[in-house]
């Protein structure tokens, strides 16, 4: 008999975060999956956690899924985590999960944290209909060909982004979208230090370059009134 596979989500910042289920399973799993061990060891360690764990990423998860597909095909019960928040949101494990359905594994989802959610809560914007982007191109040239097509998007627009492309992110989107786009940035979410900035585009930078902010942030753009 197959065992499971559990996506389970972690906290994005602040450890209070994790759910009663998922430490449940991540007590009672045979592995868990994770995408750096340091970061892993560290989680598991504030949740007085002690599991054997395997590493997949980019480089190497091609190479290892068949090995996890064989466990889970002799009745092995693994937990899929992240970094941080809810996997498969550009971390690994794609592959492994498509590997695993057409194995005929059963995948749980163990809900939890994650920045999409809250910052789209907390933006005070209508949330009746939103366009999920994610991550834009590093490269500027292709960032700023994406912007292009994203301003005939009549919708809220959530991008997401790293910490260190932050005043590049908003002098692009001026350059497109003008000083008057009503923006939310939420900024380290869960964490001591988090914030939500909402306002016209132009006000929000000046505060950001005040504050000399640089941090893990979510950006909610309302496109539904730009010309």
């Amino acid at each position: 008999m197959n065992g499971n596979l559990y996506i389970v989500s972690t906290p994005i910042g602040n450890y209070q975060d994790i759910t009663i289920r998922a430490i449940n399973i991540l007590k009672d799993c045979d592995e868990i999956i994770c995408e750096e061990l340091k970061p892993a060891r560290r989680f598991l360690s504030e949740i007085n956690i002690q599991k054997d764990l395997r590493q997949i990423n980019e480089h190497n998860e091609k190479e290892e899924t068949p090995e996890i597909i064989n466990l889970l095909k002799s009745g092995k019960n693994l937990a899929l985590i992240s970094d941080c928040g809810t996997p498969l949101f550009s971390d690994p494990g794609l592959y492994l999960v498509q590997n695993a359905i057409n194995a005929g594994i059963k995948i749980i989802p163990i809900p939890g944290a994650n920045s999409l959610l809250p910052a789209l809560v907390s933006s005070g914007f209508n949330l009746k209909n939103f366009y999920y982007y994610g991550w834009l191109s590093a490269k500027k040239d292709e960032r700023k060909a994406e912007l292009k097509k994203l301003k005939n998007i009549k919708e809220l627009i959530v991008i997401m982004e790293t910490p260190y492309r932050l005043q590049r992110i908003l002098d692009d989107l001026i350059s497109e979208f003008g000083n008057d786009l009503q923006i939310c940035l939420a900024y380290k979410l869960t964490m001591p230090e988090e914030n939500i900035f909402r306002g016209t585009i132009s006000d929000i930078k000046k505060v950001i370059n005040k504050l000399e902010l640089k941090g893990e942030f979510v950006l909610i753009a309302d496109n539904r009134k730009i010309n």
